[in-house]
């Protein structure tokens, strides 16, 4: 990987821990999520337009905007599993399992799916991911009832990687058909109108079975954290555009460990000593499995 894309990564990976932590503590996740990537793409999509025509009007392929679109209906998929992992479960629990299992699915896809070649150092990246995963969650717990709550934020958390691997690898496809702010418009648009649909759905959810949802919504946090999670994204998206898969989504889930952290310091999501050994500890080897994987790649 050449320097200007590892920065990429390393910046991204910064912001995208802070928006995390925004979401965390917002009162309601997954309206947060949604006003932050409707106000994300009013100032994202007016730019690129000018800049496009600017440009003189560059083609932009249909295969491109295929691609987009199924991306962001991902990134929406993505914003509801980890929203419902947030309001059930600790942060420091959440991000690992969802940061941590991307990279293992990310790396499938990359050799299946894409072609791509891993040096056999990769085994030793995936094996400590596994053991990180392993230290944090502990999923023996949930044979006692009283873990029943962590057990569905796991799930969610489980979901949420998966959508982290799917629009990564398929972002990898998409910022090499055009520019990559030109592509992040695409997938901006099409997840801020899912989200915004499913958040005008929720009032008359929440009448029904479901409880409704509690909590205010801090629209200067909102705003700000899209704004974040936006310029995160289009750096990852450089970043694709010059490096393979297998290398940056890896790379990328070093978020995990000033999430992890931030959980169990500031909001104090573990209450004993070796439960904070063992959240940090497993944290930090999801972090040195993805950089591993990064290094192997």
């Amino acid at each position: 990987m050449d320097s200007i894309a590892l920065a990429c990564v390393l910046v991204s990976a910064v912001m995208h821990a802070t928006w995390n932590i925004l979401l965390k503590t917002a009162g309601d996740p997954l309206r947060t999520a949604t006003l932050g990537m409707i106000a994300a793409s009013v100032v994202l999509v007016p730019a690129v337009a000018v800049g496009w025509v600017v440009l003189g009007q560059p083609g932009i392929p249909a295969a491109g905007v295929a691609i987009g679109v199924v991306s962001g209906l991902a990134e929406v998929a993505y914003f509801v599993f980890l929203a419902a992992a947030y309001r059930r479960g600790d942060l420091s629990i959440v991000s690992p399992l969802a940061r941590g299992t991307a990279p293992l699915l990310i790396v499938v896809a990359g050799v299946v799916l894409l072609g791509e070649r891993l040096s056999p150092g990769a085994a030793a990246g995936l094996a400590l991911l596994l053991l990180g995963l392993l230290t944090v969650q502990r999923p023996w717990r949930f044979l006692r009832a009283a873990n029943a709550g962590h057990r569905g934020a796991a799930g969610f958390a489980l979901l949420t990687g998966l959508m982290i691997a799917t629009y990564t690898s398929l972002d990898r496809v998409g910022s090499q058909q055009m520019p990559p702010w030109t592509y992040a418009a695409i997938l901006w648009v099409v997840g801020a109108t899912g989200l915004g649909l499913i958040d005008l759905a929720r009032p008359h959810v929440a009448r029904g079975a479901v409880a409704p949802v509690a909590g205010s919504v801090d629209l200067p946090r909102a705003i700000a954290g899209g704004m974040l999670t936006l310029a995160a994204y289009i750096l990852v998206l450089f970043a694709l555009s010059r490096a393979e898969v297998s290398i940056v989504g890896p790379l990328r889930e070093s978020a995990v460990l000033i999430t992890a952290l931030y959980g169990v310091v500031r909001l104090r999501e573990a209450v004993t000593r070796r439960e904070v050994g063992l959240r940090l500890s497993g944290s930090a080897l999801v972090l040195l499995g993805a950089a591993v994987l990064a290094a192997a790649g």
